[in-house]
C-alpha cells in the first residue's frame, strides 16, 4: 500500500508530523469544553528522537492520544481517517470552522512509515485516561494491540517508534531529518524539536509559525528576502514581493516573489512555472503548475485549506478549485506589475529587462490577458533604441495619416536601428518598433492590433507612406522616378537571381542604401520565416523580394552596363549585400569574396 501510493520515502516524516499536529489540534478543541483536559493540556509540541545504535526514529506528541477503539479504527483499517471522523463530529455539533487546521482526511498517511521501517510501535494514551496501549506491526498484513505499561507510554499523546530498515539509515542523521522537516513541515502551526542522540537536549528547529501566515506588518524586508532566497535558491534581492490573503468562496494565502536577476534556465524550453503548494501549512507539491508558462520566473508559495487532495497528498487533483486559484493569482501578479510600472518606472524597467521577453509570450499564449500585458509591455523603437516606450506612447505620437503600428523583427537591436527597410519611415518621422526577442516574431502575427491600429511589418509587402507628410528638409520620391535603364536593370536582375528571389522591383522605402530584402505582400515576415525554417519548416522561408534604390550610384552605374557577366556579378553582389544587412550570410561566400576582390581591384586600377 505504502509503495503504491507514495513516490518519495521522506514523506513518512511529513505524515507523522501532520498526524501529531492534528492530535494537538484535537486536544485544543476538546479542552474548550472540558476543564479537566484544559488543565492537563500543555503547549503543543512534536519531538523527534534518533538512536543510531538501535536504528530507531521516534516521533512523539502531547496531543489527544487514542484509546483502544480509536487505535483499531485509525491504524487497523486502511483509509479510515480519525481526522475525517473528528471533522464530521465537529460539523454535526455545529463547530463551524474550528477544525479547519486539521490536515489528515484520508487515513492512509500513516502507512508511509513502512517504506522506511521493518517494524513500527505506537504507544498512546488518550488525554484524561489512565489506560495506555501499544500497537505494533511489521506492515505485512497484521498488527497487535496490547495494554502498555504506564512508564512505557506518554502521559498523554502518542509516540511512534520506527525500526528503520537498512535502506533508510540516512534518516538517523539529524541534518537529514531537519532538511526533510524544513521542506515539508516547517510551516506547521506547532513547534518541532529534534534530539540527535539519546540523552541529548532537544533542539527546536521550527517555531510553528509560517512566514506567509503572519500579518505583513510583522514581517521585515530582511525576513522576506531570506525566505525568497530559501525558496528560489537565489542570492539576490527580490525585485517585487507580493503577499496577500484571498477570502471568499475559496480562501488561500499567497506569497510571491519576482527575482531581481534572470535565472540561468529562464529560456529552457522544458522550464515551467513552479509553485509550492501547502494545504493547512503542510507541503503538498513543490512543483505544481499554478501559473501560466509566461510567468515562470515568479517564485510562489500558496497555502489553502480548500484544495481537494488525492489519497497520497502528493498531487493535487485536477479540480476547478485549483484552476480558479491559479487564474486569480496570475491576474493579481499582472495587476501588481502594472502598479509597479506606474509607481516606480525605473525599477520596473530593470524588471522588464530581465523578464520582458518571457512576459511577451503571454501576448501569444494568453489572449484573455493580452490587453493587460500590452499595458506592461515596453519596446525599443527608432525614437528610443536604448530606452523603451509603451504602445500607449507610440499611439499618442502617431504621424498624420498613419494607419498602422510598424515594427521590424530581428535578433540585433543595433542592426535593426540601421536597417535599410526603415529609411523612408525615418524620412517621414514614422516610428518603428525594434523587436529583437525571438517571441516577437510570433505575437505580432496573433495580435490583431492595439487601439484600432493593426501591427504591420516594414519588411512585408510594399511600403505606401505617401499620405504621411515628410519631415522638414526631406524630398518626395516614388517608383515612377526610376529611369528606363533602371527599370530594364530590374528585369535583368530578376532573371539572373530567379533561383534566389521572387521578384526585383524599384523601391519607395530606400533613400541611402542600394538594396534591401522584403517579404512578398502575403508572405510571412522575414524573421518569422527564418525561425520556422530553423525548426524544420523549410517551406516557410520562401523567396524574398529584392528592392533596388533607383537613385543610388551602384544601381545607376550597373543600369548603364551592357548586359552580360558584369550585370550578373553585380546582381549577385547586391543580393549578398542585402542578405548581410539582413543578418544572413551571402548566397555563396567564396563567390562573394571573389566578386568583391575583383571590384576592389577594378577600382584601384
Amino acid at each position: 500500500m505504502a509503495h503504491s501510493v507514495y513516490s518519495e520515502r521522506e514523506v513518512f516524516l511529513r505524515e507523522l508530523v501532520s498526524n501529531a499536529a492534528d492530535a494537538s489540534e484535537k486536544l485544543r478543541y476538546e479542552a474548550l469544553s472540558d476543564e479537566a483536559l484544559a488543565a492537563q493540556a500543555g503547549a503543543p509540541l512534536v519531538t523527534i528522537s534518533l538512536d543510531k545504535d538501535k536504528k530507531t526514529l521516534t516521533v512523539a506528541d502531547n496531543g489527544i492520544g487514542m484509546n483502544r477503539e480509536e487505535l483499531v479504527s485509525a491504524l487497523g483499517t486502511i483509509a479510515n481517517s480519525g481526522t475525517r471522523a473528528f471533522l464530521d463530529k465537529i460539523n454535526a455539533d455545529g463547530g463551524g470552522d474550528k477544525g479547519q487546521s486539521l490536515i489528515g482526511q484520508f487515513g492512509v498517511g500513516f502507512y508511509s512509515v513502512f517504506m522506511v521501517a521493518d517494524r513500527v510501535e505506537v504507544a498512546t494514551r488518550r488525554a484524561g485516561s489512565q489506560e495506555a496501549w501499544l500497537w505494533t506491526s511489521e506492515g505485512k498484513g497484521s498488527y497487535q494491540i496490547a495494554p502498555a505499561q504506564a512508564e512505557e507510554a506518554p502521559a498523554a499523546g502518542t509516540r511512534v517508534t520506527l525500526h528503520l530498515n537498512a535502506e533508510s539509515e540516512e534518516f538517523l542523521d539529524a541534518w537529514r531529518i531537519e532538511q526533510a522537516l524544513r521542506e515539508h513541515s516547517g510551516a506547521l502551526a506547532i513547534p518541532i524539536e529534534i534530539a540527535g542522540a539519546p540523552g541529548e537536549e532537544p533542539r527546536r528547529i521550527s517555531d510553528g509559525a509560517a512566514l506567509w501566515a503572519k500579518p505583513k506588518s510583522e514581517i521585515s524586508n530582511e525576513e522576506y528576502a531570506d525566505f525568497y532566497r530559501q525558496l528560489g535558491g537565489q542570492f539576490d534581492e527580490p525585485a517585487l514581493t507580493v503577499h496577500w490573503r484571498a477570502e471568499g468562496r475559496t480562501e488561500y494565502t499567497v506569497l510571491a516573489f519576482i527575482p531581481g536577476s534572470r535565472p540561468l534556465d529562464l529560456f529552457d524550453p522544458l522550464r515551467k512555472a513552479k509553485s509550492k503548494l501547502y494545504v493547512r501549512r503542510v507541503l503538498i507539491s513543490r512543483e505544481i503548475q499554478l501559473l501560466p508558462a509566461w510567468l515562470r520566473f515568479v517564485r510562489l508559495v500558496v497555502d489553502s485549506s480548500d484544495i481537494p487532495l488525492n489519497v497520497s497528498r502528493e498531487m493535487v487533483q485536477q479540480s476547478p478549485v485549483v484552476a480558479q486559484i491559479g487564474k486569480a493569482i496570475a491576474s493579481r501578479i499582472v495587476q501588481e506589475l502594472g502598479k509597479l510600472a506606474e509607481a516606480e518606472p525605473e525599477k520596473f524597467a530593470g524588471l522588464w529587462e530581465n523578464f520582458g521577453a518571457v512576459i511577451k509570450e503571454g501576448l501569444h499564449e494568453d489572449p484573455q490577458r493580452r490587453d493587460d500585458i500590452f499595458k506592461l509591455a515596453r519596446f525599443a523603437s527608432t525614437r528610443a533604441s536604448e530606452k523603451t516606450r509603451t504602445l500607449k506612447d507610440y499611439v499618442a505620437d502617431l504621424r498624420e495619416n498613419q494607419t498602422a503600428i510598424y515594427y521590424l523583427v530581428g535578433d540585433d537591436r543595433k542592426r535593426l536601428a540601421h536597417s535599410p527597410q526603415i529609411e523612408e519611415f525615418s524620412a517621414r518621422g514614422v516610428e518603428v518598433l525594434l523587436l529583437d526577442d525571438a517571441v516577437d516574431a510570433f505575437w505580432v502575427t496573433s495580435c490583431v492590433g492595439y487601439e484600432g491600429k493593426p501591427f504591420k511589418s516594414v519588411t512585408q509587402g510594399a511600403a505606401d507612406l505617401s499620405l504621411v507628410p515628410l519631415k522638414e528638409g526631406e524630398a518626395e520620391q516614388s517608383a515612377g522616378d526610376a529611369s528606363a535603364e533602371v527599370a530594364a536593370l530590374a528585369t535583368r536582375m530578376k532573371e539572373a537571381l530567379k533561383e534566389h528571389v521572387d521578384d526585383v522591383r524599384v523601391s519607395t522605402r530606400l533613400r541611402e542604401s542600394a538594396v534591401c530584402l522584403i517579404a512578398p505582400e502575403h508572405g510571412l515576415d522575414r524573421q518569422l520565416a527564418r525561425l520556422l525554417a530553423e525548426h524544420g519548416q523549410a517551406g516557410a522561408l520562401g523567396k524574398p523580394v529584392l528592392e533596388i534604390n533607383p537613385r543610388h550610384p551602384a544601381i545607376t552605374v550597373l543600369a548603364q552596363a551592357a548586359p552580360g557577366a558584369e550585370v550578373e556579378d553585380g546582381s549577385f553582389m547586391l543580393l549578398d549585400l542585402a542578405r548581410i544587412a539582413d543578418g544572413e550570410p551571402p548566397v555563396d561566400a567564396n563567390a562573394f569574396a571573389r566578386r568583391l576582390s575583383a571590384r576592389l581591384a577594378k577600382g584601384a586600377a
